[in-house]
C-alpha cells in the first residue's frame, strides 16, 4: 500500500519514485532530536522573548524540545554563521531580523557564509514596523508639517536612530535626501539611549520600535508622526503610514520582519514542515499575544516560498537604501 501511494504521488508530481520516497522519509522522521533556535541577541530583548515563546510551542507540537541558544555579538554574524555551518537537517534554526539575515551582507566586506546559499528561509513570524517620533516641543503634528519644518531649517537639524545601517537610519536618511534638508545622523548604541535623549529634549526627532516608544507616545512626551510599512499597526491604530501621507517610496513602505531560517540544503519537506508548525504556533492565543505585546504585527500566513520570493525581491532594495544613505561596508 505504501509503495502504491508513493507511486501515485510520483506520477502526480512528475518526480522519480525514489525522490518522492526520500522526501516522505525525511518528513516522517523529522525531528529526531531537540531543535536548536539560535538568537543573535542577548536574553531579555523582544526578539529573544518571541523566540522562547515560539520555541516552547514548537517543542510541544513536534515532540522534541526546541532550545533557544543566544549568540549575541558581531551584528548577528555569529548566529547566522552557526546556522550556516550546521548540519542541513532542519534541527538548527535562527530567529533573526531583516538586518541579521538580509542586509548584513551589504554592511560588511567579508562574512564567512553566503546568505543565499548557506541559509534557507523558513517562515516570518511578524512584521516589525518602526515609528517616526518627535519631541512634543517640536511644532509639527503630521508628516507634511514635519517635512515643511525640516525643509525650512536645512542644515540645522539632526535625527537619531539605533545604529548605522539600521532601518531607522535608512528611513530618515531618505527623508533628509528627499527634502534636501542635510540633517545630521546621530547613531546610538541601541534604542534606550536614543529614547532617553528624545524624552529629555536633547534630540528632537528619532525613529524606533513601538516597544521602546509607545509609553512615551501615550504620555504625550513624544509625538508619533508616521509608521513604515504597508499598513497601520494595531498597537497605535491612529498613527498613519508614510504611504497614507503621500510617500510611497521603498524606504518608507518596506517593512522589517522577524523570521526563521534553516541551514542551506535542508530538505524541502522538512522546511515545509517547520513552516507549517511555526504558523500553527503563531495561531495560538498565547504566542499571538506575545507578538502584539512586543509591538509587532503577527504574520500567520507566511510560507517558505513566499518568504524566499520576498527575500530575493527585497535584496536590491536594502542594498540601494544603504548606498543612498552613504553606508560603506566595513
Amino acid at each position: 500500500m505504501l509503495r502504491l501511494a508513493l507511486a501515485s504521488a510520483a506520477a502526480a508530481s512528475g518526480l522519480p519514485l525514489a525522490t518522492v520516497a526520500r522526501a516522505a522519509s525525511d518528513k516522517a522522521s523529522f525531528p529526531t532530536k531537540p531543535l536548536r533556535v539560535i538568537v543573535p541577541f542577548a536574553p531579555g530583548g523582544a526578539t529573544d522573548v518571541l523566540a522562547r515563546s515560539v520555541s516552547d510551542r514548537l517543542g510541544q507540537q513536534m515532540g522534541q524540545p526546541a532550545i533557544v541558544d543566544n549568540r549575541p555579538g558581531a551584528a548577528g554574524l555569529l548566529a547566522c554563521d552557526a546556522v550556516a555551518k550546521a548540519a542541513a537537517d532542519g534541527h538548527t534554526l535562527t530567529l533573526g531580523t531583516t538586518s541579521t539575515m538580509l542586509s548584513n551582507q551589504f554592511m560588511f566586506k567579508k562574512i564567512s557564509y553566503d546568505p543565499q546559499k548557506d541559509m534557507v528561509p523558513v517562515v516570518r513570524i511578524c512584521w516589525a514596523p518602526i515609528v517616526l517620533v518627535t519631541n512634543s516641543q517640536l511644532p509639527v503634528r503630521n508628516l507634511q508639517e514635519l517635512i515643511a519644518y525640516i525643509s525650512a531649517n536645512k542644515g540645522k537639524l539632526s535625527y537619531g536612530s539605533y545604529g548605522i545601517g539600521s532601518q531607522g537610519h535608512l528611513v530618515l536618511a531618505s527623508l533628509s535626501n528627499m527634502t534636501g534638508a542635510d540633517m545630521s545622523h546621530i547613531a546610538y548604541k541601541g534604542e534606550a539611549p536614543m529614547v532617553q535623549d528624545l524624552v529629555g529634549g536633547q534630540l528632537m526627532m528619532g525613529i524606533g520600535s513601538i516597544l521602546s516608544l509607545k509609553q512615551h507616545i501615550d504620555s504625550g512626551r513624544l509625538r508619533a508622526i508616521s509608521f513604515t510599512g504597508p499598513n497601520r499597526v494595531p498597537a497605535l491604530p491612529d498613527v498613519p503610514t508614510f504611504a497614507e501621507q503621500g510617500h510611497k517610496e521603498d524606504a518608507f513602505t518596506i517593512s522589517g520582519w522577524l523570521g526563521i531560517a534553516a541551514t542551506g540544503g535542508t530538505p524541502a519537506p522538512v522546511v515545509e514542515q517547520l513552516g507549517a508548525q511555526v504558523r500553527k504556533a503563531l495561531q495560538t492565543r498565547e504566542v499571538n499575544a506575545r507578538v502584539l505585546v512586543a509591538g509587532f504585527v503577527p504574520l500567520t500566513d507566511d510560507s517558505p516560498a513566499r518568504f524566499q520570493d520576498d527575500w530575493q525581491r527585497e535584496l536590491p532594495i536594502w542594498k540601494k537604501l544603504l548606498a543612498d544613505a552613504g553606508v560603506q561596508p566595513t
